[in-house]
């Protein structure tokens, strides 16, 4: 008897591999992911500003969203940074296990990717690309790649 590891690939409703360009796919988990991202920017005590140009969206419309007021679809760029943004807030929760995992983001950072920017402000000025390098080097940090 062997032993294998499975892993099942997300499926969405028309039982295909779940895409972020798929508009069902992105229909149905837009609401956790914004849920998500408010979350996370909120604990890192992020601007308006900051959740909004993060997740890209305008701040009119982080607004609504953080009042519940919003019933819009995120783009397939919006919702790759709402997983980014996701990952990295784990990722953080696993790597401190007090609160600089919520200071963290916001903190000035000499690492090589950071430039004596807090994470944040690469993130936003750095777009996409710079999200995934953020999470990926705090998944290196602890171990995980």
């Amino acid at each position: 008897m062997t032993n294998v590891i499975q892993f099942r690939q997300p499926v969405s409703d028309t039982g295909q591999l779940q895409t972020f360009a798929v508009e069902g796919d992105r229909a149905r988990l837009t609401r956790p992911a914004v849920k998500a991202v408010l979350r996370a920017v909120a604990a890192w005590n992020g601007s308006n500003a900051d959740g909004a140009a993060l997740l890209g969206v305008s701040e009119s419309t982080w607004d609504r969203m953080k009042a519940g007021k919003w019933d819009g679809v995120l783009s397939q760029d919006q919702l790759t940074r709402a997983s980014a943004l996701i990952g990295l807030f784990k990722g953080l929760h696993l790597l401190f296990a007090d609160a600089m995992a919520d200071r963290w983001p916001s903190l000035p950072n000499r690492g090589p990717i950071f430039d004596r920017l807090s994470p944040i402000q690469a993130m936003i000025s750095g777009g996409i690309p710079r999200m995934l390098e953020t999470r990926l080097y705090v998944d290196a940090l602890r171990g995980g790649l």
